[in-house]
């Protein structure tokens, strides 16, 4: 099995800056994609941020586009998402996942994905 273990999350004032980390462990050979969900309450989950992992294609969500940056490495099996401009609406629980089956629907379904982590609270006031 694969463990995902997040981390970086936290209470930052709007304007600030947080990267959260991701960690994988077990089985992290073969990875295919990468992948950042956040869910707010009383919101549907929604895809933030994705990386291919062997080619290092990069996917953003509109709302996040040009504030957030996804990186990994492969050689530590982590998953990084630097967060810039914060925003109160970027307020939710963050969620890594990690795709190790082919798809065929693109990374921006969370249904894409295998192993999802235990999540990591990000909080921006105004």
């Amino acid at each position: 099995q694969v463990q995902l273990v997040e981390s970086g999350g936290g209470l930052v004032q709007a304007g600030g800056s947080l990267r959260l980390s991701c960690a994988a462990s077990g089985r992290t050979f073969s990875v295919l994609a990468m992948g950042w969900f956040r869910q707010a309450p009383g919101k549907e989950r929604e895809f933030v941020s994705a990386i291919a992992w062997s080619g290092g294609s990069t996917y953003y969500a509109d709302s996040v586009e040009g504030r957030f940056t996804i990186s990994r490495d492969n050689a530590k099996n982590t998953m990084y998402l630097q967060m810039n401009s914060l925003k109160p609406e970027d307020t939710a629980v963050y969620y890594c996942a990690a795709a190790y089956s082919p798809r065929q629907l693109g990374w921006t379904k969370g249904n894409q994905y295998d192993y999802w982590g235990q999540g990591t609270q990000v909080t921006v006031s105004s």
